[in-house]
């Protein structure tokens, strides 16, 4: 590094009020991966990552908002991790939104927003319950990975997995390179649960509660991968490793759980929950928890952070709760021609590759009209009905 670079590194140390543009929009993007001040760096870019490689982690990571100095110093120690973490938010982030696709709320992040997903996450819904433990699960599954690719330098595969072991099939000798499922757990809890812990209330102790439950999630999929030896593949011998599923089967078994989250309070001593429908029997250890009822995604508020559902796509024959009645929220939809190019005809040619034709076709797409504004309701006749587009 140039005599210039550290000259400007002390400044800022010192300082800390003069950054180049790029770096204040580093700084911008770390702090857009704060939820509520107490979830990790969610969506921090490669653009930073970089940055900490070039300034240094104590410049970086001193400079991250929302950080408290436990969170500092891991960022200090293992930048390389971060990196690991901002990979894994984009897969995180992807996931939920797949999740919620055809919901009112559809995980929609807002762009130059500290929150990463608005005001609608500060709420202690259920929303809230699935976004920290998505992406909690995240964290572990991107450190994990990387451990495994040997993209770190602290970890590796999971050394503790030798010798003889055993499933239905048999014997097998533990060989290859199984995931650290471990390590990752134990670093994401380190990480993430840092400013929870430092906060006495109903809301740090559901966010626990969750993020510990993302976490078991990725561990309740690990799978053994197995390899066959053996004269014509016989299987005499097997060598097998634990793997990591792919993380869709993470997201669909925590949107299950945030279909049935239960609803919590704090007990008087403040150091655990009480279920609020007292006539539940069940545990809550494996189940997702939520404090406050989720808002209004109807409409547009402000206030909220909620979107509306304003020229959402809906499917009008269903009955569920992407069909256009639920979406719309009862204000009814417009149907629009749409052209959509697509691959047809698609033939196989020796040898290896398959051509396809472009295809255009005119589909019908229905679409949530939009909320009424307050003067318009005042101005409806008695009895007046929203027309519906008949078809």
């Amino acid at each position: 590094m140039s005599t210039k670079q550290d000259n400007w590194i002390l400044e800022e140390r010192n300082r800390r009020t003069i950054y180049p543009k790029a770096f204040l929009g580093c700084q911008g993007t770390w702090s857009g991966c704060i939820v509520r001040g107490a979830q990790v760096c969610l969506a921090v870019s490669l653009r930073c990552v970089w940055y900490i490689g070039a300034l240094g982690a104590r410049v970086i990571c001193d400079n991250i908002p929302g950080l408290v100095n436990k969170q500092r110093q891991l960022c200090q120690k293992h930048p390389d991790l971060m990196q690991s973490i901002s990979d894994g938010a984009k897969e995180w982030i992807k996931e939920c939104q797949h999740q919620f696709r055809q919901q009112r709320w559809n995980c929609s992040t807002m762009d130059r927003d500290h929150t990463v997903f608005g005001r609608v996450i500060l709420r202690s819904s259920q929303e809230a319950a699935f976004v920290y433990a998505i992406s909690s699960a995240g964290v572990v599954y991107a450190i994990t990975r990387a451990c495994s690719q040997g993209e770190l330098k602290i970890c590796s595969c999971d050394s503790h997995k030798r010798g003889l072991g055993s499933d239905n099939n048999g014997e097998f000798e533990w060989g290859g390179c199984s995931d650290n499922i471990n390590f990752g757990i134990k670093f994401a809890k380190a990480f993430v649960d840092a400013r929870e812990k430092m906060v006495k209330d109903a809301r740090a102790l559901m966010n626990l509660h969750n993020n510990r439950c993302g976490r078991m999630a990725v561990k309740r999929f690990m799978k053994l991968k197995c390899k066959c030896h053996g004269v014509s593949g016989s299987c005499s011998l097997r060598t097998c490793w634990l793997a990591m599923s792919d993380f869709r089967l993470t997201g669909d078994y925590l949107h299950k759980k945030y279909n049935n989250a239960i609803e919590v309070t704090m007990n008087q001593d403040g150091t655990g929950f009480m279920v609020a429908d007292k006539d539940f029997k069940g545990s809550t250890k494996n189940e997702l928890v939520y404090v406050e009822s989720s808002p209004d995604y109807c409409i547009k508020d402000p206030k909220t952070g909620t979107l509306g559902t304003d020229g959402r796509e809906c499917n009008k024959f269903s009955r569920g709760l992407d069909g256009c009645e639920v979406m719309c929220c009862g204000r009814g939809y417009d149907t629009m021609p749409v052209k959509r190019v697509t691959s047809c005809d698609c033939k196989f040619k020796w040898c290896c590759s398959v051509e396809c034709k472009v295809c255009e076709d005119v589909v019908d797409v229905h679409i949530c009209k939009p909320s009424m504004r307050p003067e318009q309701k005042l101005s409806r006749r008695p009895g007046q009905i929203s027309a519906r587009l008949t078809q």
